[in-house]
């Protein structure tokens, strides 16, 4: 046996202290949020409809005024053929 080799052997298994390692700094993770031009129109559109009356005035009042006067008259051709689109359009 050759005690050359014993010895580095000796140096490969010998239990030295390391020597401790320098603290590394980790990285901060942080979420982050990206929002897509399509997602930034929905929420514009979204504002929009929000922001908007549920009631369209400039249409209502003057309809609202008429049945009040009793002048407001619906013909019976046109409550009909609003009824048949209507009907046409779920079937």
């Amino acid at each position: 046996m050759r005690i050359e080799a014993y010895t580095q052997l000796q140096q490969l298994y010998s239990t030295k202290k390391t020597a401790r390692a320098e603290s590394v700094k980790k990285p901060s993770f942080a979420d982050a949020v990206q929002i897509s031009s399509l997602g930034k129109d929905i929420q514009v559109a979204k504002q929009a409809v929000a922001s908007s009356p549920d009631v369209r005035e400039d249409l209502v009042a003057p309809l609202k005024a008429q049945i009040q006067a009793g002048t407001y008259n619906v013909s019976g051709e046109q409550l009909a053929n609003k009824l048949l689109a209507q009907a046409g359009s779920i079937f």
